[in-house]
């Protein structure tokens, strides 16, 4: 009777959850965003109380009179987020790319309101000022928290088949090489790739082949495509155009891959040698004073991370000694910024005679000890690199250095290797966060290394270092190795 009675819930589960995928995210990210704006300005409440100021006039108000001005800044905050479309997403991202429109999305409500309450509610209720500033920065953690938290939730829904997007690639070539890799490399977009419409006989492998360019109607009509990206490298615009207009169902989204030109015009500035102008295509975006002001941040977090993490630096000594003969660091010759060579310093995970065994670190390397298994996994033997930051060899985040032997081979065989020598090396850079680290190509690995150092910014690091904080502490590295 029980069975009978609990079938036909999981049959009608899963199909409401088909039918209204779309607005169920969207409600689940305003639920997200509402409990975070309620529990920060709560919580901001709590902290003005518990750390009142001096000479202070008037007391503060009783929680719920504030009310009015919480419901006020919940509007405010989330109607700035929907025009910066952040409730019109279909595929989960991190937060961290959502990192500067959160920012700009609270600090543009917390004005709001607080320039209502002006007009409206001031003979009501005296609003602390230091409390503004308790509430933004609480709301803010905690939206990048929650909307972590439900993207989680998104993606396992994604891998159980809910909410998924028909992806038909159109193209051949590198372009279409790149497209592939990255939807291959990131299951979280939510991509189910039905095949490739225009690759001839030079088709991926392990990827379905679906005609030409003359028969795409046909195919996206029969595949029920979603989405199509088109990846051709050498097309006209009006060959674009022409692909464009085959694909004529309304509900198709349809992204482009950018060539060369393009890709470089996005970056593009101008400049002059002598009063002739001159188009800077390509420039190392770390420069002047910019350079200063990344050394300032790694100062600080360099020198916050060594005071904070003494005790327990002390403490992983102290294992490394006792579980293994040999000295408690490992340092090897790294070569850094401008191709000069540094001691890097990690804690030692391996024997001591490990490097007489090879030294290119692979999956379940023998070498490593009991502890060094641990240590490697969770990342922690990389934290002496704090002390090479400090001192100014390296940079908290820029292109992992490699040894001396490995760069003249890789110098050989890669073309622009040694522009990624432009910038200090780092504790861990784009490439990391990528998932292109340990024993993965150093093809792609150059690539990532390349684009950072052309587009670095203030919000590129803060980005990589919360995404990597999010890898070490949440989720399973699989090459942490």
């Amino acid at each position: 009777m029980q069975e009978a009675l609990a079938q036909p819930m999981v049959q009608s589960s899963p199909s409401f959850l088909r039918r209204h995928y779309r607005t169920i995210i969207v409600i689940s990210l305003l639920m997200a965003d509402l409990i975070s704006i309620t529990l920060g300005f709560y919580l901001a409440y709590r902290v003005r109380l518990a750390i009142p100021i001096p000479d202070q006039a008037q007391g503060v108000s009783r929680f719920l009179s504030l009310t009015p001005l919480l419901i006020v800044q919940a509007i405010s905050i989330t109607t700035a987020f929907f025009f910066a479309h952040m409730y019109h997403r279909n595929r989960t991202r991190y937060s961290t790319d959502d990192l500067q429109a959160i920012l700009s999305g609270v600090s543009i409500g917390t004005l709001i309101s607080i320039a209502v309450s002006a007009f409206t509610f001031k003979a009501n209720f005296d609003y602390p000022r230091v409390m503004v500033i308790y509430a933004w920065v609480i709301t803010s953690v905690l939206v990048i928290f929650l909307r972590a938290m439900q993207a989680r939730v998104q993606r396992t829904w994604q891998a159980r088949g809910y909410g998924r997007t028909r992806l038909l690639l159109v193209g051949s070539g590198d372009p279409l090489e790149h497209v592939l890799q990255r939807v291959r490399s990131n299951p979280r977009l939510g991509y189910d790739l039905v095949g490739v419409v225009g690759c001839g006989s030079n088709c991926p492998p392990h990827v379905r082949a679906l005609g030409d360019l003359a028969q795409l109607t046909g195919v996206v009509e029969r595949e029920t495509v979603d989405e199509v990206i088109l990846a051709l490298p050498d097309a006209t615009d009006e060959e674009i155009v022409d692909v464009i207009s085959r694909c004529d169902r309304s509900t198709i989204s349809i992204k482009v891959v950018p060539d060369l030109l393009q890709l470089m015009a996005g970056q593009m500035s101008i400049g002059e040698l002598g009063g002739l102008p001159l188009l800077n295509v390509r420039d190392v975006a770390l420069r002047g004073w910019r350079l200063s002001l990344k050394r300032a941040v790694d100062v600080v977090i360099s020198a916050s991370a060594l005071v904070l993490l003494s005790p327990w630096l002390l403490l992983i000594a102290l294992l490394i000694k006792r579980d293994s003969p040999g000295p408690v660091f490992f340092i090897q010759e790294r070569m850094g910024l401008d191709g000069r060579s540094f001691p890097m310093i990690k804690f030692r995970s391996m024997r001591a005679n490990a490097e007489q065994m090879g030294t290119w670190t692979v999956k379940d390397d023998p070498r490593r000890t009991s502890l060094g298994k641990l240590l490697r996994r969770t990342n922690i033997d990389e934290l002496p690199q704090f002390i090479n930051v400090l001192l100014g060899h390296m940079s908290v985040v820029g292109p992992r250095p490699e040894q001396p032997y490995y760069v003249e081979e890789f110098r050989k065989q890669i073309p622009r290797y040694m522009e990624r020598h432009r910038e200090k090396a780092g504790i861990t850079g784009w490439a990391q966060v990528n998932g292109l680290r340990g024993d993965t190509s150093i093809e792609k690995r150059t690539k990532y290394d390349l684009w950072y150092v052309e587009n670095w910014s203030v919000w590129l690091d803060i980005k990589i270092i919360l995404r990597q904080l999010w890898q070490w502490v949440i989720v399973k590295d699989e090459n942490a190795y």
